[in-house]
């Protein structure tokens, strides 16, 4: 049986496109004819697909990196070469992406068919025919392609399930789960006998059945990471209905009253919004339990072992399910994520020393041999179209400042 894995780092680099040509056409005694050099085809992007197939994130365990096709470099006869194909990644419903340096939240794949853009591949480098004009005659550049986007990222599932059973470790979670689906979790007389959560689909009848998860054992300080808690209470994040289940025969000897205090007050301190759910508090353990702890306990009490209380304790979770589900929105289709482009901005170094930051403008110096006096003239030209001059006017730059642009610099001349 594969092991469960809900945490993942994931590199991913999309495809480079391939590099423009520089041709000429040989015509007769004509040795050098128009240009007619090829553009490169784009690099393949990475895309993350949530899939209902997939049930953990195991296969990045060992396997971290991702990388999508290159393009292919264009020709002469003005032959473009071909595009990369993408890479579609798949991973489970209900993935958190993350930036796995800054912890920003990217993507959230609730939905089969969802899919976010990781990785833009490359794009292809234009042919030098593609820079004909009436200055330009002859041109003997072209550009070459872009790298793709390589960056690293953190996935977080988050099981989608019904109902979460949330106790502390060895109050029965397991049994109960075992009893009532076809899940079979490990099941031992210790705590944390739990250390991943296990799925179970509980089928009342021919119309009412609903999903049921075994969250690992919270204790007291899991909300702050104590016993992996912090890791436990996400996957309680997706849950419509949450039940909490208090030992009757606590090996730690906590009280039940102070075993539903802890639990709720950890799932405040996690998310406040949790306490919102619809919930049902039960006590197990009625088979080992002393007849006054059972007698003191004023709720729904089962024992999983015996099957005593089950069924009345899963009418009630299907109730609760079926209100939770009613009172929900509609659920929204697949949905695509996909970066907004940006502009260009510049940002100061110092006291007359600036960075050009944008895809449009990097991507011109990046691609083009600013060695070659036509390319550096075009460079210059695209920055003049970008609005890179009045940018630099507007963010104080003068006479003579330093301009990087990548691992580019000029010296900045204001526009007369």
């Amino acid at each position: 049986m594969s092991a469960f894995v809900d945490e993942a780092q994931l590199n991913v680099r999309g495809g480079d496109g391939g590099s423009g040509c520089v041709s000429f056409r040989r015509e007769g005694p004509v040795v050098n004819g128009g240009p007619n050099g090829g553009d490169g085809g784009n690099g393949g992007s990475v895309w993350l697909e949530a899939d209902r197939n997939v049930a953990s994130l195991l296969a990045f365990r060992d396997h971290p990196h991702r990388r999508a096709q290159d393009g292919i470099s264009g020709m002469g006869k003005d032959l473009h070469g071909r595009r990369g194909e993408e890479l579609i990644v798949r991973v489970p419903e209900g993935t958190v992406v993350k930036d796995l340096y800054t912890g920003d939240t990217l993507a959230d794949l609730a939905t089969h068919g969802s899919r976010w853009l990781a990785s833009q591949g490359g794009e292809g480098g234009r042919g030098n025919a593609r820079f004909l004009s009436n200055r330009r005659r002859a041109p003997k550049f072209a550009e070459q392609g872009e790298h793709g986007l390589e960056r690293w990222l953190k996935l977080e599932m988050k099981l989608m399930a019904d109902v979460a059973l949330v106790g502390f470790p060895n109050a029965g979670k397991s049994t109960f789960i075992s009893a009532v689906s076809a899940a079979k979790p490990k099941i031992a007389n210790y705590p944390f006998t739990t250390l991943e959560p296990h799925l179970g689909v509980v089928r009342l009848n021919n119309t009412t059945e609903f999903v049921i998860a075994d969250i690992p054992g919270i204790i007291e300080g899991a909300s702050q990471g104590k016993g992996l808690g912090d890791q436990f209470l996400r996957h309680i994040e997706r849950a419509r209905v949450l039940c909490v289940l208090i030992d009757l025969v606590s090996m730690e000897e906590i009280s039940p009253a102070e075993q539903e205090e802890i639990l709720l007050r950890e799932l405040k301190a996690y998310q406040p919004e949790l306490l919102d759910r619809p919930r049902l508090i039960v006590a197990t353990k009625t088979d080992s339990a002393t007849s006054e702890a059972i007698a003191a306990w004023q709720g729904p009490k089962i024992s999983a072992v015996t099957g005593d209380g089950v069924r009345d304790v899963l009418n009630q979770l299907a109730l609760l399910v079926a209100e939770a589900r009613t009172s929900e929105p509609a659920p929204i289709g697949p949905v695509t994520f996909r970066p907004e482009p940006q502009g260009t901005r510049v940002e100061r170094l110092g006291a007359n020393e600036f960075r050009l930051h944008g895809r449009d403008i990097e991507r011109s110096v990046a691609l083009n041999d600013v060695t070659n006096a036509d390319a550096l003239n075009y460079v210059d030209d695209r920055m003049s179209r970008l609005g890179v001059p009045r940018l630099l006017a507007r963010a104080g730059a003068t006479e003579g400042a330093i301009v990087w642009i990548g691992t580019f610099s000029f010296d900045y001349t204001p526009e007369q």
